[in-house]
């Protein structure tokens, strides 16, 4: 059994004296983990480094085993994002959260693809910038684990205006009218999550956006499964409600 995807690495960690498990985010075979020989080497391991983008080649005798990966640098972020903290933060929610909600060797192909995009963003551009599209991202992936919100229209009426909150219930839009009797216990919908339209959330924006989508991963993804919000997202959302204030 054999395969080669382009991947982002996702974590590292040593096995024995010389050689190192690596969790990558693939293109094509979804969260997959497997033995790199010497990837504990001074060489390895600046290739290694979570955020960075590789090209793997993976084999093994049977498909169930963990297997070996050969890896080849693609594009090098961890550096950049290493030297600005905001970015970092924003690195490590990306890494947790990927590697807590995606199951081991499913594909999930725009995932990945959007997940690109977003470490690009966190590696040249300010929070205020990538912020919005990781809030997308984590939209993304639940859509794509079959959790996603249904912003089209209002769940009460069916309008498809004035859509300004989202139930916890039912992860559907509601509208401002609709809403009036009962808003307290709704979340908070965000513009930029209903269309390109909205080029210009505000730091409140993104901090609802960011409430929005945790709440939904961890009762949806992460709660069913005996499992709680990396540590990493929480630091998120502490950014975020500090940046709004």
């Amino acid at each position: 059994m054999e395969w080669s995807d382009d991947a982002i690495v996702l974590s590292v960690r040593a096995h024995g004296e010389t050689s190192a498990i690596l969790e990558a985010l693939t293109r094509s075979h979804g969260r997959h983990l497997g033995l790199v020989r010497g990837g504990a080497s001074r060489r390895a391991k600046p290739v290694l480094q979570p955020g960075n983008g590789v090209h793997l080649g993976w084999r093994a005798r049977l498909s169930e085993h963990l297997g070996n990966f050969t890896v080849e640098p693609a594009k090098s972020r961890a550096g950049e994002m290493m030297e600005k903290r905001v970015a970092l933060t924003g690195l490590n929610a990306f890494t947790g959260v990927a590697s807590a909600a995606l199951p081991e060797r499913e594909p999930h192909e725009s995932v990945f693809e959007v997940g690109e995009i977003l470490l690009d963003a966190m590696a040249q551009d300010s929070f205020a910038h990538w912020a919005p599209l990781y809030v997308r991202w984590e939209a993304g992936l639940l859509e794509a684990l079959g959790f996603g919100l249904d912003l089209s229209r209002c769940a009460s009426t069916g309008a498809t205006d004035d859509l300004r909150f989202v139930s916890p219930r039912t992860g559907r839009a509601v509208s401002g009218a609709a809403a009036a009797p009962y808003k307290e216990r709704l979340f908070a919908l965000p513009g930029f999550l209903l269309g390109s339209q909205h080029s210009n959330p505000s730091a409140k924006d993104i901090e609802a956006g960011l409430r929005l989508t945790a709440y939904f991963l961890l009762e949806r993804v992460l709660a069913p499964q005996g499992r709680e919000m990396p540590a990493a997202r929480l630091r998120l959302d502490e950014f975020a409600a500090r940046e709004s204030k």
